[in-house]
């Protein structure tokens, strides 16, 4: 169990300092003072911690990019005003709102109080800090030039942010049309219909076929609805298991791309991605490969990610970066243009940046139009399966009145 220990301490100066540290024994402590040439005074127990953070409840909530954003910023801000590492993680540690991220800093504190440098303490914690943020920390420690790395990385996940809040946005009123749909569908089988083919059966009316249909269709789901929830829930965890893997992400990738309704919103986000991440790298002084590579791996998408490892033997050739984006077949013209730009003027930095900025303010016009589509074709198919429905209901009502006449 470790424990927060305040203590008291004469540095090399002679002068009485009061410091912070995290260790499991007050001997580990004192050893770690001592490692420093300075000498202990008193050493108390502040606070303890009943779980490290290898027992974090699995209902802990997960570290979002604006925590990724906010963590970045504050620790840029305290690092830019001359605090001392372990003190701003110890702020950090204190003010965050996320309990995994806050468990996490303090783990990072102790770590760092041992010896580490802030990248190694993060690589122990790869599920809430990803690797672009870890590599670019380490970039940063190597130059010397940490505060404006996690200012550069601020901005980074605060914009990429911005897209997955989009993004978000764009699913939720298709979701929620889903669901409406799907209740209203189940309502009018279990229920309505039974209950109407009942009253019509009872006046000697007969059934015709599509009506016996969605009755065998009703009973399926009155009498084997458990059977119906356990066949959802092992499709959705195959789906899962099949996107888990390479192969999986790539032929789910493709069929993104070849649908004319999403793909054009795909390639935007996925060209916002990418080229803010280049820049990002290259700014920080990450080999084009090793950018390149990271790049395509922000993106998500397993057909850029593999067009970027065909190309990037043709980098180390001297081949121009533009025509083999383009190659890669999923970045739009303008993009490849820009880069070809950059590439010419020595700006291939700037280029990539506005270009990001670009695609990010296009994105919200190419989610619009792509939510102007799916919306009245849901409400088609929608309009269709329900006017089925009540058109079976229907038709026994008029046998009846064709056998009366």
């Amino acid at each position: 169990m470790v424990n927060v220990y305040k203590c008291k301490e004469i540095d090399l100066r002679g002068r009485v300092v009061e410091a912070i540290y995290r260790a499991e024994s007050k001997g580990e402590i004192e050893q770690m003072i001592r490692s420093k040439g300075h000498t202990p005074v008193r050493i108390e127990v502040e606070e303890e911690k009943g779980k490290d953070v290898g027992e974090l409840d699995i209902f802990q909530p997960k570290v979002k990019t604006k925590d990724l954003a906010v963590f970045c910023k504050q620790m840029h801000t305290m690092l830019n005003a001359g605090m001392p590492l372990i003190t701003a993680l110890d702020v950090m540690a204190n003010q965050s709102d996320n309990k995994t991220l806050k468990t996490t800093v303090r783990q990072m504190a102790t770590d760092v109080q041992k010896g580490d440098v802030l990248s190694t303490a993060m690589k122990r914690h790869k599920k809430v800090f990803p690797d672009l943020l870890v590599g670019m920390i380490e970039s940063g420690e190597l130059t010397g030039n940490l505060d404006n790395v996690l200012d550069r990385m601020s901005e980074h996940y605060t914009k990429e942010n911005k897209i997955n809040a989009k993004i978000r946005g764009a699913m939720i009123y298709p979701l929620i049309l889903s669901i409406v749909a799907t209740v209203v569908v189940v309502f009018l089988l279990t229920f309505i219909l039974p209950t109407f083919t009942g009253m019509i059966v009872a006046s000697g009316g007969t059934i015709p076929l599509p009506t016996r249909i969605l009755l065998a269709i009703s009973d399926a789901i009155k009498g084997y609805w458990y059977l119906f929830i356990a066949g959802i829930a092992i499709l959705v965890i195959a789906f899962k298991g099949f996107t888990a893997t390479v192969d999986g992400r790539r032929v789910v990738d493709k069929i993104k791309l070849s649908i004319p309704i999403i793909k054009v919103s795909i390639a935007k986000i996925a060209t916002s991605r990418f080229t803010r991440t280049l820049a990002t790298l290259l700014a920080s002084g990450i080999p084009i490969l090793q950018a390149l590579e990271t790049s395509a791996s922000v993106t998500g998408n397993q057909v850029v990610i593999d067009g970027i490892g065909q190309v990037s033997e043709d980098i180390k050739k001297g081949a121009s970066l533009s025509l083999l984006l383009k190659r890669v077949g999923v970045f739009p013209p303008m993009m490849v243009s820009m880069v070809g730009i950059g590439e010419e003027s020595g700006a291939l930095e700037e280029m990539l940046d506005k270009t990001a900025d670009y695609y990010d303010a296009e994105l919200d016009e190419a989610i619009q139009r792509m939510i102007s589509v799916l919306e009245p074709a849901m409400i088609v198919v929608m309009a269709l399966i329900i006017g089925f429905i009540v058109i079976s209901m229907l038709l026994p009502m008029f046998d009846m009145y064709s056998t009366v006449a």
